[in-house]
């Protein structure tokens, strides 16, 4: 498990590498809630993800992209939102042996 660093900003763009896999990752907040893009090597892998607290962000091994993302409130379980990325919330990457 690895904690992904995110700042309490309504819209950052990051690049990280995750397993030997050169991901980039967008967080953004609309109205609705906190929303996630993510792309591997520059290609979209998902697009529009609404996050919530403690469920599977990627969910689907044929697309690609060995493990997972979630969020996790670190004090409750409430869904994300910006104000609180990088102190309450946590973006987590699980790797294929966390989700077994």
């Amino acid at each position: 498990m690895q904690v992904i660093p995110l700042a309490a900003v309504p819209s950052q763009v990051l690049s990280v590498l995750l397993a030997g896999q050169n991901c980039q990752i967008k967080v953004y907040q609309k109205t609705t809630g906190l929303y996630l893009d993510f792309s591997m090597n520059d290609a979209p892998v998902k697009s529009g993800i609404l996050c919530l607290d403690r469920v599977l962000l990627i969910r689907h091994a044929y697309l690609g992209f060995v493990g997972d993302l979630a969020f996790f409130d670190t004090q409750g379980v409430s869904d994300p939102a910006y104000t609180g990325l990088g102190a309450r919330w946590q973006l987590v990457y699980l790797e294929a042996s966390d989700l077994a």
